[in-house]
């Protein structure tokens, strides 16, 4: 099977000659790999890659109109920086407009690859934001089929069969949308009325008054920096991210697919002058695993149940066990040169919390059915610093709290420091502040990175993150610590070649299962090396190659990776293939390797490789007269067994998207 699809697609791509241009979406891919490799390999959230997915999404089909002068607008460019967001708006407002995305290379704080991440997402047309044919009614429908044939898992309730449909529909000022979503193993209708097991609906009106944005059904939002309510990105912490996110509010429409982390009720922005408001007040149900009481009828909560997925009878009695009542307020002020926020939220349990007492690490776990927080945050650009911090507390007086400070000593060099201290006790259930658990809770750290463009064609990035966990956590029965370090070079020496490196060295404690009685701590040490290389034949025809190698001590495991990517699009239909044949071999799961692939829109497939095979893919996309477009994609993972035998693991994902 496999010599047969490289000599077809070699085939194909050497005997027809290719004169369409795909560049775009090549960037896209890029970036999103960039982001979700980095999520991945930390451990953190992968999930949260669909959010970044869908934001960027988002702004491919809305492209920022650079020459609308606006921070507001501009600021929907969620990796630029505020000097860089600042910076762009004042160019634009002094020169009246912006001619060629040249220019924007020579604004001070910009670069070749910022100005190359932007590409996919900017428009140099007028400043209107709203055109004349934007009343009419707009839809975009999306379905996604995605099976594992050789996964047969007989305790599952429903097919392997994964399903998720899309609708969104823009009218003028007026956009909403319905998600649906059945996972592997799920039952697709179930209870009384029999609806999909995750429905999700939205309606919203968008403004430029003093009623900036109005959302009814789903939606998702962000105060500050996070610590108090962040549904929307996480404020992750990249060592070598080219931008740095401050404070930033937003409430969006939902679109993902976490079936618990989002708001349902109604949210709503406003701005009267220099002073902004945000409402929101939500009804939603959440999974939960519940307990009764001896001698009463009444039960409690457990533990929150987050995956989502319910595909076994015991699985399913956690499907919206508990009822979460959230309303928050946020106001913000901007002043010259400093902006002041407040923000409160509060949630209440329609059962009390009550967490198990024979675990040590859930001393500090909350407990009770309401849980206020209070919130204090700023950002301040002044020239060439920008200062920016946050102050959140809760009933009990446990607290998170996070300083940064970011400066341009000169155009082609950025210096950002990171400090957060979050509480043993503090909870937010439904913020995310800048840190690398997946919790707003029991961590202190700090964080010091930079970029610089050393030359005209050479950017180097680095930095460093040293973590520290005052009480227990997870696979750690004491107190304990981490520590990342990262470099990276990328090298554009030309549009179409693109080389880059990076060395990362982590730091992690675990518990030693050796040990008798209390686990003594054991450091785990990782070092990875990892080169790339694209290369742009022409307008048509993308070549990618990357190696990476993996050590971890003290156990001696080894991991390495070889992978060939393939990116074609033919000249007489607007047909786009993509082909990845990749080789490695790990010595255990410590030092499993992850890559990103390029999949289904509003999907995401982050493999991690673990043992000794090869990985292997080929999805085809067809466009249909700019109304549709079908996505077909065959996965095969080979993996090592004994000397002669292999186990095949195959996936087969389709997708229709329409628009009318």
């Amino acid at each position: 099977m496999k010599p047969l699809i490289i000599t077809s697609v070699l085939f194909l791509i050497f005997t027809i000659d290719p004169v369409r241009v795909f560049g775009q979406s090549e960037k896209l891919s890029e970036i999103i790999i960039d982001i979700a490799e980095d999520l991945a390999s930390d451990d953190s959230d992968p999930e949260s890659v669909t959010t970044y997915i869908e934001h960027l999404q988002d702004l491919a089909e809305n492209p920022v109109r650079i020459n609308s002068a606006g921070e507001e607008e501009i600021t929907r460019l969620f990796f630029l920086t505020d000097f860089q967001v600042k910076a762009l708006a004042d160019y634009s407002h002094s020169t009246g407009k912006i001619i060629s995305v040249f220019e924007i290379v020579n604004i001070p704080g910009f670069n070749k690859e910022t100005v190359e991440m932007m590409l996919p997402f900017i428009r140099l047309d007028n400043n209107t934001r709203i055109y004349s044919d934007s009343v009419r009614w707009r839809n975009t429908l999306i379905t996604n089929l995605s099976d594992r044939p050789s996964n047969d898992d007989t305790s599952s309730l429903g097919s392997s069969l994964k399903i998720l449909s899309k609708y969104k529909f823009t009218a003028g000022t007026f956009s909403g949308g319905v998600s649906v979503e059945k996972d592997p193993g799920e039952k697709f209708l179930t209870g009384i009325p029999p609806l999909p097991d995750f429905f999700s609906a939205n309606l919203a009106y968008t403004g430029k008054g003093a009623i900036h944005k109005i959302i009814i059904g789903d939606f998702s939002a962000r105060f500050g920096l996070g610590t108090n309510i962040n549904t929307g990105i996480r404020t992750g912490l990249s060592l070598t991210a080219p931008g740095y996110m401050s404070a930033k509010n937003e409430i969006r429409q939902y679109t993902s697919t976490d079936e618990n982390n989002f708001f349902r009720g109604m949210a709503a922005e406003f701005s009267l002058g220099n002073l902004g408001v945000s409402l929101l007040y939500s009804r939603n149900v959440s999974d939960a695993t519940l307990g009764s009481l001896s001698g009463s009828s009444g039960g409690y909560i457990e533990s929150f149940y987050m995956a989502g997925l319910h595909n076994t009878s015991t699985l399913i009695l956690k499907k919206d066990a508990v009822t979460d009542v959230t309303y928050g307020i946020n106001l913000l002020y901007n002043f010259n040169n400093i902006k002041m926020g407040i923000a409160l939220s509060e949630d209440r349990f329609s059962l009390p919390v009550i967490p198990a007492t024979n675990k040590l690490e859930a001393v500090f776990d909350f407990t009770g059915e309401t849980n206020s927080i209070y919130s204090i945050y700023y950002n301040s650009l002044v020239k060439r610093i920008l200062l920016y911090g946050e102050l959140s507390t809760n009933k009990s007086f446990r607290y998170a709290f996070v300083q940064g400070v970011s400066f341009r000593p000169s155009d082609r060099l950025t210096i950002n420091f990171l400090y957060r201290n979050y509480e043993a006790g503090y909870v937010s259930f439904h913020g995310k502040g800048p840190g690398n658990s997946s919790t707003t809770g029991n961590e202190q750290g700090i964080l010091g990175n930079f970029t610089f463009e050393a030359a005209r064609h050479i950017f180097i990035s680095a930095g460093c993150d040293i973590q520290n966990f005052s009480w227990l956590r997870y696979r750690c029965s004491s107190p304990s610590g981490g520590m990342k370090q990262e470099i990276r070079v990328k090298f554009l020496p030309a549009e179409k070649v693109t080389i880059e490196a990076s060395f990362a060295y982590r730091v992690t404690m675990i518990d030693d299962a050796q040990t008798i009685g209390i686990p003594e701590l054991t450091e785990i040490i990782s070092r990875s090396i990892k080169g790339s290389a694209r290369y742009y034949l022409n307008d048509n025809l993308t070549f990618g190659t990357r190696i990476d190698f993996k050590v971890v001590d003290p156990s001696g495991s080894r991991g390495m990776l070889l992978l060939q990517d393939i990116v074609y699009r033919f000249r007489h239909v607007p047909v786009t293939i993509w082909f990845r044949y990749c080789l490695f071999k790990t010595d255990d799961w410590d030092s499993r390797l992850y890559t990103y692939e390029n999949d289904l829109l509003n999907s995401f497939s982050i493999p991690a490789l673990a043992g000794e095979g090869s990985r292997s893919y080929l999805m085809a996309k067809w466009e249909i007269n700019d109304k549709a477009e079908i996505r077909f994609k065959y996965g095969i993972t080979s993996l090592k067994e004994t000397s002669y035998t292999f186990e095949n693991r195959n996936e087969i994902k389709f997708q229709l998207k329409v628009f009318f």
